[in-house]
């Protein structure tokens, strides 16, 4: 099972079977991983060294997500810092170096690489999307069209919101409701009450609305996608591009891939402009776009390269 990206439409693109997008097949003929079967592997991979570091004691990725040392060198994530430092208006030398740590990484491969590559709901996200449109499919619960209700912008009104709670309460609010800590100490320490949480927001992506948690609430990503707009990795596109936005029929995040439109192909052309970047912070530099563009108008690019 692969993606044929050459010689499917967007719909099958689009509608493609979850355990048929690990693959894709080559302009050559061949099959190679995707960029989501990287992915998951990167999230796996990441969690299993957590797990190996607490439970054989090898000292290699200790901690959770929230923070963490890797080979001794502090982590700390930005939001559970921005946080603390509401709650107590002082941080520890050690918080300062694993921030600033995290800040350098997330600027050089993108801010919401964390939100793909990193967070291990986004695996449980990648399935609840898979089930929310097969039940589209079926009829069985109807599709949500975009509304301004729900703009992607309200993220920033949840950020304000936990951040003004941390400072006013003095405790960690978030952190009792964050499903990526709560699942980051599961995986580590054993099962807690606390993942019936990470259920409902499951069951929410699949009956309610595909990928909300992430794309509406979660602070800590948001925080990343302020990153995001300064990183040195994007998302490039070229004008091998025709126009027939299965790009956007895949992404997590689809307004960020509004440059893929014909409206914008004559404006370019006068122009004479041949490649952007998708410079949104909120791109979670996942590669679904890549994985399913049959002219190859889309890749990563790094782009201090250019500089040189």
């Amino acid at each position: 099972m692969y993606i044929d990206k050459y010689n499917l439409g967007r719909k099958e693109l689009v509608e493609t079977p979850l355990m048929s997008t690990f693959f894709v097949k080559t302009r050559k003929g061949g099959v190679k991983p995707s960029w989501r079967f990287w992915k998951w592997l990167s999230v796996i991979a990441i969690h299993l060294f957590f797990f190996l570091s607490f439970f054989l004691d090898i000292q290699i990725l200790e901690g959770t997500l929230n923070a963490s040392r890797f080979l001794g060198f502090h982590m700390i994530d930005l939001f559970t810092t921005i946080e603390v430092f509401a709650t107590q208006y002082q941080l520890g030398i050690n918080m300062i170096i694993g921030a600033a740590t995290i800040v350098i990484v997330y600027l050089l491969i993108g801010g919401r690489t964390y939100c793909g590559w990193v967070c291990p709901y986004s695996i449980l996200a990648d399935i609840a999307e898979h089930l929310h449109r097969k039940l589209i499919t079926k009829g069985i619960i109807s599709k949500r069209p975009y509304s301004k209700l729900y703009s992607n912008n309200i993220k920033y009104v949840f950020w304000v919101l936990f951040v003004a709670l941390a400072a006013f309460s003095g405790y960690i609010v978030f952190g009792s409701m964050n499903i990526v800590g709560i699942l980051s100490r599961a995986i580590v320490y054993g099962w807690s009450i606390a993942l019936i949480w990470v259920f409902v927001v499951f069951l929410f992506d699949v009956f309610v609305s595909s990928r909300a948690w992430c794309t509406y609430i979660c602070p800590v990503g948001t925080t990343y996608a302020v990153l995001g707009w300064a990183a040195a990795t994007k998302i490039q596109w070229n004008d091998n591009c025709d126009h027939c936005m299965a790009c956007s029929g895949v992404c997590p995040e689809p307004h960020i891939l509004d440059l893929t439109k014909a409206k914008y192909a004559k404006a370019r052309a006068e122009k004479g402009i041949k490649t952007q970047h998708v410079l949104s912070g909120d791109c979670t530099m996942c590669g679904r776009c890549i994985d399913v563009c049959h002219s190859d108008a889309l890749g990563f690019n790094f782009r201090l390269t250019d500089m040189l």
